[in-house]
C-alpha cells in the first residue's frame, strides 16, 4: 500500500513538467514572426497586385480609363460576363442542392463515386474541360453538327460558355452544403414528414432554413469563379471580339495588343466585382454572426 499521492512515489522529472504547456501559448517573438509572415504573404500575393492593377488603370488619368471602358468591346465583355454569371449561378445552386440532398439524405451504392465526380472539376484542368466540350459539341461531332444544323450552336456561342462555366463552378455549392446537411442529420425532416408535411414543404420550412448560410456562401464563391473563369471559356468561346469574349479573355487580348490602360481598366472592373462579392459575404457574416455561429458556418 502506498501512502500519499502517486507523485510522491513516482515523481515526474522537473524538465518534463516545465515543458508541458498549451500549444497556443507561444512566446511573443514567435507570435510576432508568424503574424509578420502572414501579413507579408498577403501583402505580396494579394494587396500588391491589386494596387498595381489600379495604378496601371489610372496611369493616364481617370478620364482615359473611363473612355476605354465605354468602348463597345469592353461593354460587350462586361455584359457577356454578367449574363454568364446570371445563368450559371442559379443553375449550379439548383444542381448543388440536388446533389447534396441526394448524398446526405439517401444511402445507395456508388455514393462515394458520386462524391468523387463532384470533386472532378477541382482536379481537371479547365482547358481539358473546354476541349472535352469541343469534342462533344463541336461542329464535327454528331451532337454538335445536328445542333448547328438546327441553328443552335454550342461551341463559339453563349451556350458553350455557360456549359464551361457550370462545369468549372459546380463543386462550390455542393461542397458547401454537404458538410452542413450531414451535421444537421435527417431527424427534423423525418419528424416533419410524420406530421404530414409534403416533401416540398419540408424542404422550404425545415431544410432550407438550416442550409441557407452555406448555400449563400457557396453561391458567392460560385459567382466569383464564374466571372473570373478563363481557361475553359477561352477554349469554347473562340475569343470572338464583341460576341464571345468575356472580361478575362478581353483583358488578355487587350494586354497582348499593348492596350495597357484598357486592359487594366477592365481588370479593375473585374477585381471590383470580386471585391464586391467578398464585401457582401463579410457584411452578411457580420450582420448575422449569431445565426452563423449556431450553424457553425464562419
Amino acid at each position: 500500500m502506498f501512502d500519499g499521492s502517486p507523485e510522491d512515489h513516482f515523481p515526474v522529472p522537473a524538465a518534463r513538467t516545465s515543458a508541458w504547456r498549451p500549444v497556443t501559448q507561444e512566446s511573443p517573438l514567435v507570435r510576432a514572426v508568424l503574424i509578420a509572415v502572414a501579413l507579408g504573404g498577403l501583402a505580396i500575393l494579394v494587396v500588391a497586385p491589386l494596387i498595381v492593377v489600379f495604378a496601371e488603370a489610372l496611369a493616364k488619368g481617370a478620364g482615359e480609363a473611363l473612355r476605354s471602358l465605354a468602348k463597345p468591346e469592353a461593354l460587350s465583355a462586361i455584359r457577356l460576363t454578367l449574363i454568364v454569371a446570371a445563368i450559371t449561378v442559379p443553375l449550379n445552386a439548383i444542381f448543388g442542392i440536388a446533389a447534396a440532398w441526394t448524398i446526405t439524405k439517401f444511402d445507395f451504392r456508388g455514393k462515394a463515386f458520386l462524391i468523387t465526380l463532384i470533386d472532378l472539376p477541382f482536379s481537371i484542368s479547365p482547358v481539358v474541360a473546354g476541349l472535352a466540350l469541343v469534342l462533344l459539341f463541336g461542329t464535327n461531332s454528331l451532337i454538335g453538327g445536328w445542333l448547328v444544323a438546327q441553328n443552335f450552336p454550342i461551341i463559339f456561342a453563349l451556350p458553350g460558355i455557360v456549359l464551361a462555366s457550370i462545369f468549372v463552378t459546380f463543386p462550390f455549392v455542393a461542397r458547401e452544403l454537404i458538410p452542413v446537411m450531414i451535421e444537421q442529420g435527417r431527424a427534423e425532416e423525418e419528424a416533419a414528414l410524420t406530421l404530414g408535411a409534403s416533401g416540398w414543404r419540408v424542404f422550404l420550412t425545415v431544410t432550407l432554413p438550416n442550409i441557407k448560410w452555406a448555400l449563400l456562401y457557396g453561391v458567392l464563391l460560385c459567382n466569383a469563379r464564374a466571372m473570373g473563369e478563363f481557361g475553359a471559356v477561352a477554349v469554347v468561346s473562340g475569343k470572338i471580339r464583341g460576341q464571345t469574349a468575356t472580361m478575362p479573355i478581353t483583358i488578355e487580348m487587350m494586354y497582348n495588343e499593348y492596350f495597357s490602360v484598357a486592359a487594366f481598366s477592365l481588370a479593375t472592373v473585374l477585381a471590383l466585382l470580386g471585391l464586391l462579392t467578398l464585401a457582401l459575404k463579410t457584411l452578411l457574416e457580420w450582420r448575422h454572426a449569431d445565426q452563423l455561429a449556431a450553424t457553425r458556418r464562419h
